[in-house]
């Protein structure tokens, strides 16, 4: 059965214009209902994660200005958002909802989210609209609770994962791969396992091809027996912040040439969902939720 983590959403109130599409989390799951994509028995609410999950990636000083609403205000103007406890308690959501995912492809192939994908994230800090950094505290969960070995980040974001790569830099559990605009924010970029680099206009062909050839060596060579793919569609032409140039059927070819790698290899896939800051609500909105029936068709649910 397909299972998707859809998080608890709160009243969190942002500046009209402000870029972070907040409504996107409650209208991704409302359309592909709509539509008869899934149906209300394809979404659970993850529970909380608890603190010592937090602490199997962050540190205690963070956590505990985080908790407590101290964290400094130049801290807090790096993640631009306004702190609230209901904002942490929803990132707990967000950070548990992507293990459960993790569960849930085990025993089914696929699992997504609804949210989630916060890369930007640092044990220490955070910084580009993430507190808490879900992938890797899925990914070190998984591993000290060994129910996964190797662990492979397909981070598709056109911005680059600063947070994962420096959080997984010496686990070599852990691969983390990706593909990001190279002139994009962040404008310093600790480095991956594998990082390329895409010039500003970079178009489907160039795009798709480059990955194409990219992914399968990566699985040849590491093994991974659990995949995270930050499906991000900030990728898009449309998109405010990208810089790229692909368009919404380019966005996703590239989302099915992650998924069907994964299948065939046989190994189990979670989905999230990263950025995308499209003026027109209703591109990237449609951009996610290919996602989601691609993942369906795939593995015929």
């Amino acid at each position: 059965m397909l299972k998707i983590a859809h998080s608890p959403l709160f009243c969190h109130p942002l500046p009209a214009n402000h870029r972070f599409p907040m409504a996107k989390y409650q209208q991704i799951p409302e359309r592909l209902i709509s539509q008869g994509v899934i149906c209300h028995d394809n979404l659970f609410h993850p529970i909380l994660a608890s603190e010592a999950e937090i602490l199997s990636t962050h540190t205690a000083k963070y956590w505990h200005e985080l908790k407590t609403l101290t964290l400094a205000a130049k801290d807090a103007r790096k993640i631009g958002l306004p702190m609230s406890a209901e904002l942490i308690k929803r990132e707990r959501y967000i950070a548990h909802g992507t293990y459960e995912c993790a569960l849930y492809a085990k025993n089914y192939g696929i699992s997504l989210s609804t949210s989630g994908g916060t890369h930007h994230a640092f044990a220490g800090h955070g910084e580009g609209f993430c507190i808490l950094n879900d992938i890797c505290i899925a990914s070190n969960l998984l591993i000290h609770r060994k129910q996964a070995e190797r662990i492979l980040i397909i981070d598709l974001d056109v911005h680059q994962g600063n947070g994962n790569a420096a959080i997984m830099a010496d686990n070599p559990k852990v691969f983390v791969f990706s593909m990001h605009g190279k002139k994009n924010y962040p404008f310093i970029k600790p480095p991956s396992d594998l990082d390329i680099e895409l010039d500003d206009g970079t178009d489907d062909t160039t795009y798709l091809h480059q990955l194409s050839h990219t992914l399968p060596t990566i699985i040849d060579s590491f093994c991974p027996d659990m995949i995270f793919y930050q499906a991000g569609v900030d990728v898009l032409a449309t998109d405010a912040l990208g810089k790229l140039s692909l368009s919404m059927a380019g966005c996703e070819r590239r989302d099915e040439i992650v998924l069907r790698t994964a299948h065939q290899h046989g190994i189990p896939v979670v989905v999230v969902m990263g950025g995308g800051y499209s003026p027109n609500l209703g591109d990237i909105i449609t951009a996610h939720c290919q996602t989601f029936l691609l993942a369906k068709q795939i593995w015929q649910y």
